[in-house]
C-alpha cells in the first residue's frame, strides 16, 4: 500500500513539474515572438517604447534632433577609446557601462587584497591579497574577453541565415536596408547578437551614414573574419554593380561550408580533449577497483603475520 502511495505521490510530482515547465516555456517563446512583438510595439505608446531601451526607435526618435544624432549613434572605432572599442565587441554600447566596467576592476582588486588579510590576518595573508588584489583587477577583463569570444562566435555562426534571408528578402523586392531590418526581426530570437548588428547597421544608413561606411563599422564593431570577408564583397559589388543577391548567394554556401568544417574540426579534437579527463578522472578510480584488492591480498600475504613471516617461522 506504501508503494502505491509513494508511486502515485512521484508520478503527480513529476507530472505538475513537467506542466509547470511546460507552461512557463510556452510563455516566454510566446512573447519573444516576433509576431507578439510587434503587436506590443503597435499597441505600446512612444514614450513607453523609448523607455525599453529598443535601439531603433531610441534612434528614430532621437533623428529629428541634428544635435543630438551624433551623441547617440554608435561612433566609428577610430574616434572610440579602447576601452569602449572592447565594450562594443561585447555588444556594450553605453558609455556609462565603460564606467562600471572601471570602478568594477578597482572594486575588485580591493576585495581581492581585502578578504585575505581578514580572513588570514596581516602577517601570513600579505601574499594571498598581493595574488587576489591582481586576479581581482583582471578577472573583470577576463569576463569582458569571454562575452566577446562568445559573441563573435554567435555572429559567425548565424552569418548564413542571416545571408539566406537577405537573399530571399532581396529576391522579394525588397531593398537592402528594408532586407537587413527584416533580417535582423526574424533573426531576435535565433541570433540576437547579429540580429542587434544588423539594426545598427540600418540605424547607422538611417541617421546619414553612407551605407559603406556603416558596413565597415560592422566589420570593425564584430572583429569577426567572415564579416570582413562579407563587406569587402559587398565593396566590390556596390564599386562593379554586380547582382547582390548572386554574390550573397555565393558568400552563403562559403560561410556554410566554413561553419561545417568548424564543427567537423571540434569533433576531431574531442579525442584528444578526452585524454586528459581519462587519465587524471577515470583511470585512478579504475585502477583502485582492479588492483585495489590484489594490492590488499599482497599485503596481507606478505605482511606481519601473513604468509611470508609462517614461512620464515617455519625456516
Amino acid at each position: 500500500m506504501f508503494d502505491q502511495v509513494l508511486a502515485v505521490t512521484l508520478i503527480a510530482v513529476f507530472a505538475s513539474v513537467g506542466l509547470i515547465a511546460g507552461a512557463v516555456t510556452h510563455f516566454t517563446l510566446e512573447r519573444s515572438s516576433p509576431t507578439r512583438r510587434r503587436v506590443r510595439e503597435f499597441l505600446t505608446p512612444a514614450k513607453s517604447r523609448r523607455a525599453t531601451g529598443d535601439v531603433t526607435e531610441l534612434y528614430e526618435a532621437a533623428s529629428p534632433l541634428l544635435k543630438r544624432v551624433s551623441a547617440l549613434i554608435p561612433k566609428s572605432p577610430k574616434e572610440m577609446s579602447k576601452l569602449q572599442r572592447r565594450m562594443a565587441l561585447a555588444g556594450i554600447h553605453t558609455q556609462s557601462h565603460a564606467v562600471f566596467y572601471a570602478a568594477s576592476e578597482l572594486l575588485a582588486a580591493a576585495l581581492g587584497v581585502v578578504i585575505p588579510l581578514l580572513a588570514m590576518g596581516w602577517h601570513r595573508g600579505q601574499l594571498y591579497a598581493l595574488l587576489g588584489g591582481v586576479v581581482g583587477y583582471f578577472l573583470p577583463s577576463f569576463l569582458l574577453e569571454r562575452r566577446i569570444k562568445r559573441r563573435q562566435k554567435e555572429i559567425q555562426n548565424g552569418l548564413p541565415d542571416a545571408l539566406d534571408l537577405l537573399i530571399v528578402s532581396l529576391e522579394a523586392g525588397l531593398a537592402l536596408d528594408q532586407a537587413l531590418l527584416k533580417s535582423s526581426e526574424e533573426l531576435e530570437i535565433a541570433h540576437p547578437a547579429l540580429a542587434e548588428e544588423l539594426r545598427l547597421i540600418n540605424v547607422e544608413c538611417r541617421a546619414g551614414k553612407p551605407r559603406l561606411e556603416a558596413f565597415k563599422n560592422f566589420a570593425s564593431r564584430t572583429k569577426v573574419e567572415d564579416v570582413r570577408s562579407l563587406v569587402a564583397m559587398l565593396i566590390q559589388t556596390d564599386r562593379f554593380g554586380t547582382s547582390i543577391a548572386q554574390a550573397l548567394r555565393i558568400h552563403a554556401e562559403v560561410s556554410r561550408t566554413k561553419r561545417r568544417q568548424r564543427a567537423e574540426e571540434r569533433a576531431a579534437k574531442i579525442g584528444v580533449k578526452m585524454v586528459f579527463p581519462l587519465v587524471f578522472c577515470l583511470f585512478p578510480a579504475f585502477y583502485v577497483v582492479t588492483l585495489g584488492p590484489a594490492v590488499i591480498k599482497f599485503i596481507q600475504a606478505f605482511g606481519a603475520g601473513g604468509f611470508a613471516s609462517g614461512i620464515g617461522g617455519v625456516r
